[in-house]
């Protein structure tokens, strides 16, 4: 098990600077961008010539590796919404948004490809999450269900192509968004291969998921974790339960919940390192910095401090002897 960083916590700084950040802070992965625009990898010259081998050395030369790409913010558009609130990263109709999007994650399939990255990081979306509801749209779900067949079925079928995996992250606002929706929707697309999971338990802790479930039903596609916390702000939690979340301002202090940096929040991490271990997870924790009361400086060493020495390096071996042979 290691301990990965996600580049985009320093996302106004050029991508070398933030390596060295995290080469010097002992993270041993990274996670890049992906998406249009992100200031620190532009994919269209990523895709040219050797340009992803250079890339991939910089960061190699610095002792780290590459664990995933992050496609959050094009990813959405492929199932929605399509609303103005979208128009930051593609304006246009709602045909032009789906085509935007969907192109979008194929070329983070191929960037994943050329620089033998397992999977990318994406959220699944969803046009209109008033469907999870059976008022006042009873057959609401099952239509998100069938464009999730049609429209990430596709884009499942180009990452098998390419070798690469979807590694939807479950939140609000999504179609991937608890456990039960994450099992329905491996049924719709035929257990697809190309289908993963991207663990980020801050998101569902505040959802009101049991994290250590997830992991054990979700066993064999989980394909990277983000390493983010979550509080419970219990004295809050009264007035707005845990979906006390539409409201401007995450850092605000009567929130329901606060995003965390490992440690400082609910998620009992011994006990879920534990949980995926079992399961077969062994690969990367990639810190992810959303916590409204540190700094991102702050976060960067207590995290490491805190996560490094909890990694399982190898599993239990056994033991031979009278009392305990197997």
């Amino acid at each position: 098990m290691k301990v990965g960083f996600c580049v985009v916590n320093y996302s106004e700084k050029p991508l070398e600077e933030v390596v060295d950040i995290a080469a010097s802070n002992g993270y041993e992965a990274v996670e890049l961008p992906s998406y249009t625009d992100n200031g620190q990898v532009d994919m269209d010259e990523m895709l040219k010539g050797d340009n992803a081998k250079k890339m991939k050395k910089m960061i190699e030369d610095r002792g780290l590796f590459i664990s995933s790409l992050s496609n959050h913010a094009d990813s959405p558009l492929i199932m929605g919404p399509y609303s103005a609130g979208m128009d930051s990263i593609c304006p246009g109709t709602k045909e032009e948004k789906i085509k935007f999007g969907t192109e979008s994650m194929i070329r983070s399939a191929q960037l994943a490809n050329l620089l033998e990255v397992p999977a990318v990081v994406a959220f699944s979306g969803m046009e209109n999450y008033g469907h999870i509801n059976d008022w006042p749209e009873p057959n609401g779900w099952k239509c998100e269900e069938e464009q999730f067949a049609e429209k990430w079925g596709y884009v499942l079928d180009k990452y098998k192509e390419y070798g690469v995996k979807v590694a939807f992250e479950p939140h609000p606002n999504n179609i991937v968004y608890d456990t039960q929706s994450t099992l329905r929707l491996l049924d719709v697309v035929d257990h697809h291969e190309s289908f993963a999971i991207n663990l980020d338990p801050a998101n569902i802790l505040f959802s009101g998921v049991d994290v250590n479930k997830f992991a054990y039903e979700l066993r064999g596609r989980i394909a990277v974790v983000h390493a983010k916390d979550c509080e419970i702000v219990k004295h809050n939690l009264a007035k707005g339960g845990l979906n006390m979340y539409m409201q401007d301002g995450w850092g605000r202090l009567d929130r329901s919940f606060r995003f965390r940096i490992p440690g400082w929040g609910d998620v009992d991490w011994k006990r879920l390192i534990s949980e995926l271990f079992l399961t077969g997870y062994d690969y990367v924790f990639n810190y992810e910095h959303e916590d409204v009361i540190m700094s991102r400086a702050d976060g960067t060493k207590k995290t490491i401090d805190f996560l490094r020495p909890l990694m399982i390096d190898a599993p239990y071996e056994g033991r031979n002897d009278k009392l305990f042979t197997k």
